[in-house]
């Protein structure tokens, strides 16, 4: 059985489940074994068509499933399968630039999860200040 792991503000759908044992031979078949064990959780990742939502990233072991073969990506026996929502918005400071935030997704490399943003650096900069002590 594939074992699909859950993200923190999804595990409110799952009992507080961080890990869920799901049945299916592709992707498509273990989202439905999951919604079908927490039905809760299926509007957070399907929209009104069905769909998987944009904002949510699969992977089998290292590999987007948008890499792979969509929903009809296979699984199998002992397969570890993230689930990913994307998250979006926010900025920061950076010397003065202004760095946004556009949207962030968790990986997995070499066993290590890391974030990944897609960030945008404010291409002007104040070359001069104007100050109120010249006259």
């Amino acid at each position: 059985m594939p074992v699909l792991r859950i993200p923190t503000p999804l595990r409110a759908y799952t009992g507080g489940q961080s890990e869920v044992h799901v049945s299916g031979a592709n992707i498509a078949e273990a989202l439905a074994d999951l919604s079908s064990q927490y039905p809760a959780i299926k509007p957070h990742l399907f929209n009104e068509s069905g769909d998987l939502r944009p904002f949510v990233n699969l992977f089998v072991g290292e590999r987007n499933i948008r890499d792979l073969q969509g929903m009809d990506t296979p699984v199998h026996e002992g397969d570890r399968v993230m689930l990913i929502p994307s998250i979006a918005g926010g900025a920061m400071s950076l010397r003065g630039r202004r760095v946004s935030i556009r949207s962030s997704t968790y990986s997995t490399i070499a066993d290590r999860s890391i974030l990944l943003m897609d960030v945008e650096i404010a291409s002007s900069l104040t070359l001069f200040a104007p100050r109120n002590d010249m006259k």
